[in-house]
């Protein structure tokens, strides 16, 4: 875990920008010793996103399944999921 004060992300802008994209890691900043911000690179970010949305996505899917309700085939979820995965 990649803590640093926020004085550093005005001081070493650029030192935290090569940590958060050779890492692929967040960031932390704190402020007066808590926590405060948290700074990461805008790729890790969006593949964040796209997993999040595509967990939500299939626990909604889970949960039809669970209740019985049937309306996507498992090659339509096959193809769908390529197709997230290849974006």
């Amino acid at each position: 875990m990649n803590i640093r004060p926020s004085a550093a992300i005005r001081n070493n802008y650029n030192e935290i920008a090569e940590l958060c994209k050779r890492t692929g890691e967040p960031v932390y900043l704190t402020k007066n010793g808590e926590g405060d911000l948290v700074v990461m690179d805008i790729e890790s970010f969006e593949r964040r996103e796209k997993m999040l949305k595509l967990r939500e996505e299939l626990m909604t899917v889970e949960s039809e399944r669970m209740a019985g309700i049937a309306d996507v085939t498992l090659d339509e979820l096959s193809d769908y999921l390529d197709e997230i995965i290849g974006e």
